[in-house]
């Protein structure tokens, strides 16, 4: 027989027990023993429908394990404007806004930016000379040898001689450049230049105009530079003029600053159309030097006039008067297009930096363009195109 003492300690054990299951978190064969009770006390009450179902049986798999539900990584929401941007090509460096510039640089002497200018009759041309129809400010054209003198001689018009005409002259750049490097042949022929063609060799430039419009389209967007000139042009003419003509020099030097800054010109940009206006009306700047100066005169005496950087005048000399033996050095398209020709990985150097000079130094560009002298504006033409520049902008005449 057991005794008093046993049982009292058996109540004791079972108060302590259920005690120790009453504690939230705590675990054992009792707190599941009375969470399987109280479970079952509740089964007659209806299922909560907010719950979601447990995993039934057909979870499990043929060998009695029960299927984990797949686990997937969490991912931050992106907006699609993210994603897009993500998806894009690495972008390239900046480049030197040259074919808008080139647009502006190439505005012939009448009205409108480009016209369809009809060849003259073939002349003689040359590399190292102006080979574009110049206007004088009186509206006169000039071109560099006369017409009546095909066989023209230095002795008879301080000039070099001729190499060829005005219909051929692209095609012996072109055969040069081939002989050059015949890779050259491929790309010339894909991508043909209507710049120096006889077409673009016909258009009228009007020094002064040309340059005043360099001017305003420095820093500015092409529609920026657009607007900005068609305002200059209508503060000397009347409202609803058919024709608005560009101001002569003359009479831009005699306007004051304040109202040309009308046309939506900065100070400073007002300044330096002035001050080029003043060059041509004194005569330091003229078109027959413009003419007939060697291509470092014209660099030399076109950069001392203010608001006229090398970039600038490099452009003008170019593809303004149409000289062919025009290299810019300090153009990053140039450079770029060059390091690609030559072999270079233009990825590498734009991750390396280096500033200015970052594709190509200064003095390798002089020494592996040498050989395509006396036709390296039409190098450059092509080094754009390598360098994937948009250059259909300049095609267009």
């Amino acid at each position: 027989m057991l005794s008093r003492g046993f049982f009292k300690m058996t109540i004791r054990r079972s108060i302590r027990i259920a005690s120790v299951a009453a504690v939230p978190g705590s675990e054992g064969p009792s707190n599941l023993a009375i969470t399987t009770k109280k479970r079952s006390a509740t089964s007659d009450t209806p299922p909560n429908k907010s719950k979601k179902p447990k995993p039934t049986n057909d979870s499990i798999s043929v060998k009695g394990e029960a299927t984990a539900p797949e686990f997937k990584v969490p991912i931050t929401p992106v907006k699609n404007s993210r994603r897009a941007s993500t998806a894009k090509e690495p972008k390239h460096p900046p480049l030197t806004p040259t074919p808008s510039f080139v647009n502006i640089l190439r505005a012939p002497y009448s009205s409108g930016d480009v016209d369809d200018a009809t060849p003259p009759p073939d002349r003689p041309a040359g590399p190292h000379i102006t080979n574009a129809p110049l206007v004088t400010p009186g509206g006169t054209q000039k071109v560099a040898y006369p017409e009546d003198l095909p066989d023209s001689t230095p002795s008879k018009t301080g000039l070099p001689r001729p190499t060829g005409t005005t219909n051929t002259l692209l095609d012996q750049a072109c055969a040069h450049l081939t002989c050059v490097d015949p890779r050259f042949k491929a790309i010339i022929e894909k991508h043909p230049c209507s710049i120096f063609s006889p077409r673009g060799l016909a258009e009228q430039i009007d020094p002064f105009r040309s340059l005043s419009s360099g001017i305003m389209g420095q820093q500015v967007s092409g529609a920026a530079a657009k607007s900005i000139k068609n305002k200059f042009i209508a503060l000397f003419n009347e409202e609803g003029s058919e024709n608005p003509k560009f101001p002569t020099p003359a009479q831009v030097a005699a306007t004051d600053i304040a109202r040309l800054r009308l046309a939506g010109l900065s100070q400073r940009k007002a300044e330096y159309i002035q001050g080029l206006a003043e060059k041509f009306t004194t005569g330091e700047l003229t078109t027959d030097m413009l003419m007939k100066a060697t291509d470092e005169e014209v660099m030399e005496r076109l950069i001392a006039v203010r608001g006229l950087g090398k970039w600038s005048v490099e452009m003008f000399a170019c593809f303004g008067l149409k000289r062919l033996d025009i290299l810019s050095t300090g153009d990053l398209g140039v450079q770029r297009g060059m390091a690609a020709f030559y072999g270079k990985d233009v990825k590498k150097l734009k991750a390396k930096g280096g500033g200015k000079w970052k594709y190509m130094s200064e003095q390798e560009m002089l020494d592996k363009s040498a050989p395509f002298a006396p036709y390296r504006s039409l190098f450059m033409w092509y080094m754009w195109r390598v360098s994937d520049v948009d250059v259909e902008v300049m095609n267009t005449v």
